[in-house]
């Protein structure tokens, strides 16, 4: 399980924009552990960021 201040370290998001993406439904939801803690499921945000890197294109180098 991952905290919010290590979801933003490994994707490089924001606090703001991890919440945003998922109201859009675009980054996993996460998880209530307890009325006052929230986090993540580690393997599910691995997966986002896999998912990114596969459909994201190549830069073109100059």
């Amino acid at each position: 399980m991952l905290r919010l201040s290590q979801v933003a370290a490994i994707t490089g998001l924001s606090k703001t924009k991890i919440y945003q993406l998922q109201i859009q439904g675009d980054f996993p939801m996460r998880v209530q552990l307890s009325p006052r803690r929230v986090a993540w499921v580690e393997a599910e945000v691995q997966a986002w960021l896999a998912a990114r890197i596969t459909s994201s294109t190549p830069l073109i180098e100059r």
